[in-house]
């Protein structure tokens, strides 16, 4: 990868939001423990701090990997004493380095900016009223639109949006309490409920590190060049409608801009910086609103839609070890292999079911834990999402370690108590054996470990999945299954067609199971019957059966006022949703 000229920290200049030539990070000229790291698409060098906590390094950041030590910018008395609060509803201060001895720019200015991610979005109601969903960017998003942007490689060329370059996320090693956060006590509540389990990212501090530029913002420049208030508000006015356009042209919006957020160059004559057309240069230095314009967005999803279609049908198909980066490892579990890796966002892992490491970032929580997520099942914590890649889903949080629900007078509930509800590996290797025998299913797609104790420590009433796979070990030396912990599974949202077929992404089902078709009126009861029958049949003719077999566990596809998918022989197809309690016969 390609670094900044140090010695251009401080300055301003074009050249701050050109992309240079990109070249490897040579890691032995870095902390023996420095691993590489790619998320959404930027490229870190994680290291653990003296404190215990976690520094992400940009290529930008990296040449100042002293510089960014929170020993040398962020303890006390230093930080106190130096830190230069600037304006705004955020937290965010100007703070120079300690000097480094024997070192070329021996103190480097540093914008240090607390995230704000899971706290409410306060807008005007005119602002409001065009940006409805906006929420504030995690630590790791933020980073990726100001590549994004900085790279320019949507729209016009010749349209070049300047920004402080992003040096570093620093993530202390304290977990705050929810009323230290700052954030909403609503939002956080419905957070929780929406992923239980999930939600450690909200309670920890994501600090972002940004290079300083010189200037002044341009609320202040206009003040100290132009006398006259409505001249001045006038010029703000059409400053900030250029570089709205500007930024939809590059394929970008800014839900909150303002003009306190644009940094200007004065001259020694106090005149407003411009280039030779007369244009004022400007740079843009606030991000955690930023995000791309309806328009590009759809861009970006439908190809990175396609990609995933595509990656999704060669999952399984074999890599080398050293198409593998550092941050993600093969591991092979129960018979099926999984791309390995800890999710940084949330510190949980994560297992992505195939040997394609580009499929990783699919699956990371930040993608697929948002607003757009419907609850499908009352009995169990199982959810629909449309992931930001615009990727359907549906996760499920596993019931590992609970005891079925039924009455202990029934002699078929003694069968469920003996078999236990299966472990998430499980539940993935049975999914791809019935598969590969000629069944019908859902398609595994990840498994996710939350990072700290979640649900499942205080309900373990049946810990034999637990003791089974206590002497199974992930790439990093450790039990894959935690009883601490809480796990969820994730889906394929089946839409008719198989991994194969699904790249041309045509002719979409709408999947529903046996429960709500009968209610829904699609089929009646007597068919309904018949149906389970026959698809109880199909898996034990294949040898494997569902030992709570529901018709909430079966699946049909159809077309909104149209036909129902059959067989070639014009049977009603059905496909296994559920393998909480699949076992082979």
């Amino acid at each position: 990868m390609g670094f900044m000229n140090v010695s251009s920290v401080s300055q301003y200049s074009p050249t701050l939001a050109k992309a240079t030539p990109r070249r490897m990070i040579d890691l032995k000229t870095l902390q023996p423990e420095a691993t590489f790291l790619r998320i959404l698409g930027v490229n870190y060098v994680h290291v653990k701090t003296a404190d215990g906590g976690d520094l992400y390094l940009t290529e930008y950041g990296v040449p100042f990997i002293r510089h960014l030590d929170p020993r040398n910018w962020y303890e006390d008395p230093w930080f106190a004493a130096n830190r230069q609060q600037l304006p705004g509803t955020s937290t965010v201060y100007r703070v120079p380095t300690k000097p480094i001895d024997q070192h070329r720019i021996k103190s480097i200015d540093l914008v240090v900016k607390w995230s704000r991610v899971g706290q409410d979005v306060v807008l005007d109601t005119f602002t409001l009223q065009r940006n409805i969903n906006a929420e504030f960017n995690t630590p790791f998003e933020e980073f990726a639109r100001v590549e994004e942007l900085r790279l320019g490689e949507q729209g016009p060329s010749d349209i070049r949006i300047l920004t402080q370059k992003p040096l570093a996320i620093y993530v202390p090693p304290e977990q705050m309490q929810p009323w230290q956060t700052g954030r909403s006590k609503q939002r956080l509540l419905a957070k929780k409920a929406r992923h239980p389990g999930v939600e450690i990212d909200v309670l920890r501090s994501y600090i972002m590190l940004f290079g300083w530029i010189d200037g002044i913002n341009a609320v202040e420049a206009f003040q100290r060049c132009i006398y006259d208030t409505e001249e001045q508000k006038k010029q703000l006015e059409q400053l900030t409608v250029r570089i709205d356009k500007e930024l939809a042209d590059k394929g970008f919006v800014v839900a909150d801009h303002k003009p306190t957020h644009l940094i200007l160059r004065m001259s020694d004559d106090y005149q407003v910086l411009r280039r030779r057309d007369g244009r004022i240069v400007y740079a843009l230095v606030d991000y955690e609103l930023l995000s791309r314009t309806d328009a590009y967005e759809d861009k970006v999803r439908a190809a990175k839609r396609r990609e995933y279609l595509v990656r999704q049908r060669d999952r399984f198909a074999h890599r080398s070890a050293d198409q593998y980066p550092d941050q993600v490892k093969p591991a092979r579990i129960l018979d099926v292999d999984y791309v390995f890796g800890r999710a940084e966002s949330t510190s949980g892992t994560l297992w992505v079911v195939g040997n394609d490491p580009e499929l990783f970032a699919y699956f990371l929580p930040e993608r697929w834990r948002n607003s757009q997520q419907v609850r499908l099942s009352g009995k169990s914590r199982t959810y629909y999402a449309q992931t930001k890649d615009r990727i359907h889903l549906v996760w499920k949080v596993s019931r590992v370690g609970e005891v079925p629900p039924g009455d202990l007078g029934d002699p078929e509930y003694k069968k469920l108590l003996l078999q236990g509800f299966n472990s998430p590996f499980e539940e993935v290797s049975l999914a791809i054996k019935l598969a590969q025998k000629g069944g019908n299913t859902v398609y595994p797609r990840a498994i996710y470990m939350t990072a700290s104790p979640g649900n499942v420590s205080g309900v373990v009433q049946d810990a034999r999945r637990f003791e089974r796979m206590c002497n199974i070990h992930s790439p990093m030396k450790l039990p894959i299954m935690p009883i601490d912990h809480d796990y969820i599974t994730i889906w394929g949202y089946w839409r008719g067609l198989d991994d194969l077929a699904a790249v041309d992404d045509t002719m979409l089902w709408i999947p529903i199971d046996i429960d709500g078709a009968t209610k829904n009126g699609l089929i009646d009861e007597r068919t309904a019957l018949k149906i389970m029958q026959r698809h109880a049949a199909r898996l034990a003719g294949i040898g494997f059966c569902d030992t709570l077999l529901t018709p909430d566990h079966v699946l049909i596809s159809y077309v909104p006022a149209g036909s129902i998918k059959t067989t070639p022989d014009g049977q009603i197809e059905t496909r296994q949703c559920n393998f909480e309690m699949v076992r082979e016969m």
